[in-house]
């Protein structure tokens, strides 16, 4: 390797699959973006197709190899949406079903069967997660049941499963590597993160054989090399590092040490804050496995919120509106939201509530209320379950956390961003780069070289500069109206 080496990062995500390639400086030397399509079958399934990302990555690639100009590619890494489930035939690499992806609810019966027969507590003990139809675990069941054949295939040793990146290195090594890092299996409902390995018993309980599941290595590892064909990049080049994606964006901000708290905004957002032990929460908080380097795992606090920059989008649709850029500018031709607050539930609740038979709710309006005053609660309400998380996992943690280090679309919006600041009475500095999850899969590649990449530097700080008084009003108005989502569902069931 020169000093000139590039790492080519994927960041396979749940709306684009995105191809970096990166130097040691953490400078980005040229960029491809595909879209991915994301269906809904029925009222709360979602899914994609396990060929249209592979075919896509392979575009990416293709697309930032062909700009590179000979430049010298040291390896790849991967960053990937998580919680995302597929299973394949180990002998042809077909798909068996779709990519059941995170936000997908079709597995809610097998959660709930599992939480009557007296079973989460234990589950929550041993992975850290809270049972929830947001993880892999029961999707995992449902494929086999659900799949012609699928069952029986997979006991008789036919089938292998994994989360996205898993695939993506079946692919990429022509069906010869059958792996997943530690972040990744600290997600799926199946990996005891006391242990650092795969439970009997919970396999068991969710009724996964265990013959499918991919070996467990650190994030850091070679993984393996790319075959003939497979991909743009020439035969050999090492998979160097894989990380899911919102641990990731917490490695390329550069923290590496408890007390700073990362939020990633996407689709959902997902805050994370790294811990010197593996915490049990109490707070409706995720304990996972931020990463592991050379074997040695970091554990984390995360919360995971099901829909955030989504329900902007949602919200546009609804008042017509392009796009949520349109919906931020009609937002600012208001003060406030004069009283309106919007609960996007609309997959449920995650955390720290963890109710997915939630439904969105808006509440607050009156005969003053216009599309603006609507317009604002949604871009609010990204910054109100941030805030919920947040103060969860201080509660965990016993003590303050510090600063908010954002990134992803909504970290780009001023309005967000000072809103966010002034609610948690925290400073808040976005990422001066948008692709800080596949930054973070580049510096861990590069970690794994022996070379320490920089984090990703803010680009915009945000210092509160609302009273205590007034933020408590709008926290205040937050929980009433939950309260009132909560309480009006359960009024329908």
């Amino acid at each position: 390797m020169t000093d000139q080496s590039l790492i080519l990062a994927i960041d396979q995500g749940t709306t684009n699959t995105k191809a970096l390639l990166v130097d040691a400086e953490g400078c980005v030397h040229h960029q491809a973006s595909v879209p991915n399509v994301v269906t809904y079958p029925r009222p709360g399934w979602a899914e994609q197709s396990a060929t249209d990302l592979v075919a896509g990555v392979r575009t990416a690639i293709a697309e930032v190899v062909g700009q590179a100009a000979g430049r010298p590619i040291a390896g790849i890494g991967i960053s990937n949406q998580r919680e995302s489930i597929l299973v394949w035939d180990a002998a042809t690499g077909r798909p068996v079903g779709p990519v059941v992806i995170w936000q997908c609810r079709r597995s809610a019966s097998k959660c709930e069967a599992l939480k009557s027969a007296g079973h989460a507590s234990t589950i929550e003990d041993r992975t850290g997660l809270t049972l929830d139809p947001l993880f892999p675990a029961a999707k995992i069941a449902w494929l086999l049941d659900n799949v012609p054949g699928a069952r029986a295939r997979a006991e008789g040793g036919e089938l292998r499963v994994g989360t996205v990146d898993t695939w993506l290195l079946w692919s990429l090594t022509g069906g010869s590597v059958h792996a997943t890092d530690h972040s990744n299996a600290s997600r799926t409902q199946l990996f005891n993160t006391d242990t650092l390995s795969w439970d009997a018993e919970l396999c068991a309980l969710f009724d996964v054989p265990m013959s499918m599941l991919a070996e467990v290595k650190s994030s850091d590892s070679r993984f393996g090399t790319t075959t003939e064909g497979a991909c743009a990049l020439p035969a050999g080049t090492p998979i160097l590092s894989m990380i899911g994606d919102s641990h990731a964006a917490l490695f390329g901000h550069g923290v590496r040490e408890p007390g700073t708290v990362k939020g990633t905004y996407g689709t959902g957002t997902s805050l994370m804050a790294l811990t010197p032990e593996r915490i049990r929460s109490t707070h409706g908080i995720s304990s996972t496995i931020a990463w592991s380097q050379s074997g040695r795992a970091q554990y984390a606090l995360e919360g995971n919120i099901s829909v955030s920059g989504q329900s902007a989008a949602f919200v546009a649709e609804l008042l017509g509106l392009a796009d949520a850029a349109a919906l931020s500018a009609l937002a600012e031709t208001v003060a406030d939201s004069n009283g309106v607050t919007f609960v996007p539930a609309l997959v449920g609740l995650g955390a720290p509530y963890w109710r997915s038979d939630a439904r969105g709710t808006i509440t607050g309006m009156s005969l003053g209320t216009k599309p603006a005053h609507l317009a604002r609660a949604a871009l609010e309400a990204i910054a109100f379950q941030v805030a919920d998380v947040y103060t969860a996992m201080e509660a965990d943690t016993g003590s303050a956390l510090g600063e908010l280090r954002a990134d992803g679309g909504a970290s780009r919006n001023p309005l967000v961003m000072q809103f966010q600041s002034d609610i948690l009475d925290r400073p808040v500095a976005a990422a001066a780069a948008p692709e800080v999850s596949a930054l973070g899969a580049a510096a861990l590649a590069f970690s794994a070289l022996g070379i320490a990449m920089p984090g990703v530097p803010a680009a915009d700080k945000y210092k509160p500069s609302m009273s205590a008084a007034q933020s408590s009003e709008h926290r205040q108005r937050w929980a009433s109206a939950v309260t009132q989502t909560l309480a009006t569902n359960n009024k329908t069931t």
